[in-house]
């Protein structure tokens, strides 16, 4: 029997590994699991869109390249919570512990600084 965890799920495309790290890193800071799957020819409101509508948590993450975005489930495609181009290793932390906080429902914190 296969058990699945709740899990936040981050779907990428060639991911920059230094954004890759610093998401878990913030989902890690706000206890939450996370799996990592990688999806190609995807672009990242689709990877954002399945990743968040495929994880029984409804939150999810996709990273195309050194592009990020976090969606959640019942939204539309292309309407992502929040969408970062080239973003520093901090908004990358940031993101990543408001797709957690998403779940807890918490405050989020600033992804624009």
């Amino acid at each position: 029997m296969v058990v699945n965890k709740p899990s936040i799920f981050i779907y990428t495309n060639e991911p920059d590994a230094d954004y890759l790290r610093e998401i878990c890193a913030g989902i890690e800071e706000e206890g939450v699991l996370y799996e990592v799957h990688e999806k190609e020819n995807m672009e990242l409101d689709e990877l954002a869109y399945e990743a968040a509508n495929e994880s029984m948590l409804g939150s999810g993450i996709g990273i195309r390249g050194r592009r990020a975005a976090m969606q959640m489930r019942r939204l539309l495609k292309g309407q992502n919570v929040f969408e970062v181009n080239y973003p520093s290793f901090l908004q990358c932390r940031n993101l990543g512990a408001n797709s957690a906080r998403a779940i807890k429902k918490m405050p989020f914190k600033d992804v624009f600084q």
